[in-house]
């Protein structure tokens, strides 16, 4: 039977690229976003069954406890497996601490790192069930290294990064595997918004003096859903050409 991949926030940008990559990898595909406007004018769905698996997408915002328990349900009847979890969903409302205001904290944590523990607890009750599964959490090399205005973005992602190291020690006796990877600057729209000033000043903390693809953060979450990644777990893989913070 084929294996199926669950991808939160995947009607566009990283989710979507991660979405394409692992259905080159044979995988079934269970996209998620927060409505169905992401996926108007958006052809991700077409792309993957252009490649000769099946793709469903669910509405279901992930930060609710709720809703995340009812799509889990949905995606292990309708694939019969859930194989891999990438909780990719995540904004940001960036500002600094002393301006902040308390609702635009709160947001980010919900969105960013309680959705995480929502897919995780879910997908993970299933992945035990089976004694097998991957899951990949996106970290960001904020969560490392922490980034001025962004206190609530560096937060949930460090909490991402301690959350990976945890369920990997509770679910790996059977047989889940659990990793982060935190990117750095990747090329999206978000970053071509960005003034050529901020641009630069970005490229020169970077050692490959470029930003990353997409593709390349979809490449090692590929390797981390493979079972070439059978032994590797509780890991933060940092992919940002050398980001020296």
């Amino acid at each position: 039977m084929a294996k199926t991949a669950i991808i939160t926030g995947s009607a566009r940008g990283i989710g979507a690229a991660i979405a394409l990559r692992l259905a080159k990898d044979g995988y079934n595909i269970a996209l998620n976003d927060i409505s169905e406007a992401m996926f108007e004018n958006n052809d991700i769905m077409d792309k993957i069954k252009a490649l000769g698996v099946e793709c469903e997408k669910y509405i279901c915002d992930v930060s609710s406890h709720a809703q995340c328990e009812a799509m889990v349900k949905s995606v292990k009847e309708r694939f019969g497996t859930i194989d891999c979890l990438v909780n990719n969903a995540g904004i940001t409302r960036d500002g600094l601490m002393a301006r902040m205001p308390e609702e635009q904290y709160d947001l980010v944590i919900a969105v960013n790192q309680k959705s995480v523990f929502n897919m995780t607890k879910f997908a993970g009750n299933v992945m035990m069930r089976q004694r097998s599964g991957k899951i990949i959490n996106l970290a960001s090399v904020a969560g490392l290294y922490g980034n001025p205005g962004q206190i609530n973005y560096s937060a949930s992602k460090g909490a991402i990064i301690a959350m990976t190291k945890t369920a990997a020690k509770e679910l790996g006796s059977r047989g889940v595997n659990v990793n982060a990877v935190a990117p750095g600057f990747i090329k999206t729209p978000m970053t071509d918004k960005l003034t050529e000033e901020q641009r630069n000043k970005m490229l020169e903390q970077i050692a490959m003096k470029r930003y990353g693809e997409v593709e390349e953060i979809a490449g090692v979450v590929s390797f981390l859903a493979s079972d070439d990644a059978s032994y590797v777990t509780g890991q933060i893989i940092e992919i940002s050409g050398g980001l020296m913070m």
